[in-house]
């Protein structure tokens, strides 16, 4: 086999070309390099590994993260039932979609789930062989001095002149003594490592900042675990109370909507009661700035637990009440008028207190009244409240304050199926007119049913009356209480949340001594040479530590300084 110089001047083999060592195999070769197969067992590694870096934890807690964001965007069924009725109703197109990707149950979702699951592996996968590892470090001996510690870049020596006829020897194992206590009581863990012709201490401390880094990583898997079984263990209920003694017994039937975790007993829950005695608000008068606000609000309650006295108590705005385990919140507000139905004949056939929702902030309320007996069809009204009526130019009325001072109700009648005998959940808020004749509403060219507190106005058809009640005590003039408040509550008991916030200060705990204690090793080094002993500072930091060098320089100076009045004082006479 022959060879030459290519134009480039290559040496080039002029059978197989460029030489190469001679164990060298082409790849298109026959028989040349084969990769070898990771199999089954072997992809199952390559995931795990992929799974357990700290890399992909913390790519899926921002994913976590990301993902709790549509939570706080669009209303969810466990926190607000109510709200993802009216979000379908104001957006029936979009409903079905966000439905579909469960964005009204966001943190019950597979692909929630998925990440949260993912997530609480990939910790557990981390923190073990970590703790593992961590613990052996532990207990092993800080490493041998260097040979040379003058090739660390934080290094700095000094020499120390002895007498005439000194122990060069002595002194230098007696300096190692006194830096070894030094660095002891400055928190090292201290091994003292004696060569040929010198003498030397190796030090090393910071292992708190491992500790506190497991300690946050192993929180967020107690967070996770607490908020996972703990959701198991929570509900969240709402109720409507209207002021006067309206009560509320906690037992499934008396919740207008209830969603409890997965291991909820609903036979057993507390057992308590609670009364909505009176529901204070008060407004900023008229005329001064910031008219119509609301000062503050005050739900009013009667408590009883049974074999306890009653006890009062009062739920505002950010400050619940705690009954039996349960807290209950206070989430809105608003009038709750009485209307009564009679048919024909004069017999009341609806007689009720109808929570009607606030629409703006002059208390502007929307109400639904559902008659489904008595009548010669069901009768259902969609209504306004105006606490305080005003016209406008296009003779439509709206409130310009909050609080009662014309009080007028407006109510347009449709007859037909109200959709309730089929057992279907209707909510008691909205009413759907598919398949219902309008009587009254400009719809119609038919006047609405207007009434004020203690007024009575005919049903069309001659159906009968409808009676807007004035519930103002005897003797009491004006509409200071013509029309009972409602206060919407929620009663909601989290067991996982003592211990969520237990493991989140301790992962804060944790993080902030991973943060600030600094992991470093210091090593002296004593080498006696005739009439002088060489001292040698050096120190090593794992990660950045900009506080090191001076570490190092302080370490020099209280020890020098110590030695040299350990030598003095060796030097007096006795």
């Amino acid at each position: 086999m022959s060879s030459s110089r290519s134009d480039d001047g290559t040496l080039v083999d002029e059978v197989d070309g460029p030489l190469r060592p001679g164990d060298h195999a082409d790849g298109d070769a026959p028989g040349g390099i084969q990769q070898p197969a990771l199999g089954f067992v072997g992809w199952l590694r390559w995931g795990w590994r992929q799974l357990t870096s700290m890399r992909t934890a913390v790519v899926l807690l921002l994913l976590l993260a990301i993902a709790a964001i549509p939570g706080s965007i669009v209303p969810q069924r466990s926190a607000d039932p109510n709200g993802v009725v009216q979000f379908e109703a104001d957006n029936p197109d979009l409903y079905p979609i966000l439905d579909g990707l469960s964005l009204f149950d966001v943190y019950s979702s597979p692909w929630f789930s998925a990440i949260y699951i993912l997530l609480f592996i990939s910790l557990i996968g981390c923190v073990i062989p970590r703790t593992k590892h961590h613990w052996k470090a532990l207990r092993s001996r800080p490493p041998r001095t260097p040979a040379r510690l003058s090739r660390l870049d934080d290094h700095t020596d000094a020499v120390v002149e002895l007498p005439e006829g000194a122990d060069a020897a002595a002194t230098a194992a007696e300096a190692i003594d006194l830096a070894g206590e030094q660095l002891r009581k400055a928190g090292y863990r201290v091994e003292r490592y004696d060569g040929r012709g010198s003498f030397s201490v190796s030090a090393e401390r910071g292992y708190l900042r491992e500790t506190g880094n497991l300690v946050f990583h192993a929180s967020l898997v107690g967070v996770l675990i607490s908020v996972g079984v703990g959701g198991g263990f929570t509900y969240t209920g709402q109720d409507v109370l209207v002021e006067g003694g309206q009560s509320f017994v906690n037992t499934l039937a008396d919740y207008s909507s209830f969603n409890p975790g997965r291991f909820v007993d609903t036979e057993a829950l507390p057992p308590y009661s609670m009364t909505l005695e009176e529901f204070q608000v008060s407004y900023i008068p008229a005329g001064e700035q910031g008219a119509g606000q609301a000062g503050d609000f005050a739900a009013v309650l009667t408590t009883k637990v049974p074999g306890q006295e009653e006890k009062p108590a009062e739920v505002r705005v950010n400050h619940p009440v705690d009954i039996e385990g349960d807290r209950i919140y206070l989430m809105g507000n608003g009038y709750a008028p009485v209307l009564t139905v009679r048919d024909a004949d004069g017999a009341v056939v609806y007689s009720e207190s109808v929570p009607f929702l606030p629409q703006d902030a002059a208390m502007t309320s929307l109400g639904v009244v559902k008659v489904p007996d008595g009548m010669p069809e069901q009768l259902g009204m969609v209504g306004f409240f105006y606490p305080t009526a005003a016209a406008l130019g296009t003779g439509a009325l709206t409130s310009v304050y909050p609080d009662l001072i014309n009080p007028v109700l407006t109510l347009d009648v449709y007859a037909g199926d109200l959709g309730i005998d089929d057992g279907t959940p209707r909510s008691v808020y909205t009413l759907d007119p598919e398949g219902m004749e309008q009587l009254t509403g400009r719809a119609v060219d038919t006047d609405s049913i207007e009434l004020a507190p203690g007024e009575t106005a005919d049903l069309p058809n001659g159906w009968g009356t409808i009676t807007f009640e004035n519930a103002s005590p005897e003797g009491v003039t004006g509409y200071a209480e013509s029309v009972p408040r409602f206060a919407s509550l929620s009663i909601h008991r989290d067991v996982g949340a003592p211990w969520v916030l237990f493991f989140a200060v301790l992962a804060t705990l944790g993080l902030m001594v991973a943060l600030f204690v600094p992991r470093r090793r210091m090593w002296v080094k004593a080498t006696p040479d005739s009439g002088t002993v060489r001292l040698e500072y050096a120190g090593l930091a794992r990660g950045e530590d900009p506080t090191l060098r001076t570490a190092v320089d302080d370490v020099a100076r209280r020890h020098a300084d110590a030695l040299d009045a350990r030598l003095r004082r060796d030097r007096q006479p006795v």
